[in-house]
């Protein structure tokens, strides 16, 4: 099951500038090997995926070849240790950790460095 997450709630939208660092979401919003949608600083949408109990990875839910916000539909899968989301739509496989398509050079999509920090989902801005 996929999930929308509205940045607009009490849970997932708690900033701290001092820091950096955005909270998203909580870690019980997260299903391992599913992706989450949340806007980045109320604007930006990210695509979050619980990869094991304390490794979520982040990346721009803007899918460059289908030209549509969907990555976090995607499905997650491993190819020689490198963890991907391939797109829903043409299939075209992003690096969680890199942001580089495994399937055309031209393609690329933002990572963003992200920690859970007591069952918070955070991202650095």
């Amino acid at each position: 099951m996929m999930t929308e997450l509205n940045s607009t709630s009490s849970t997932s939208s708690t900033s701290s500038k001092s820091s950096n660092w955005q909270t998203l979401c909580q870690k019980d919003d997260l299903v391992k090997y599913s992706g989450v949608c949340a806007l980045l600083n109320d604007e930006q949408q990210v695509a979050i995926f619980l990869i094991d109990d304390d490794n979520a990875l982040t990346i721009s839910n803007w899918d460059p070849a289908g030209k549509a916000n969907v990555l976090y539909r995607g499905l997650i899968g491993d190819d020689n240790g490198e963890v991907f989301v391939a797109s829903p739509l043409y299939k075209e496989r992003f690096s969680l950790t890199s942001g580089r398509c495994l399937d055309d050079d031209s393609l690329s999509v933002t990572t963003y460095q992200t920690r859970i920090e007591q069952g918070q989902v955070q991202v650095r801005v």
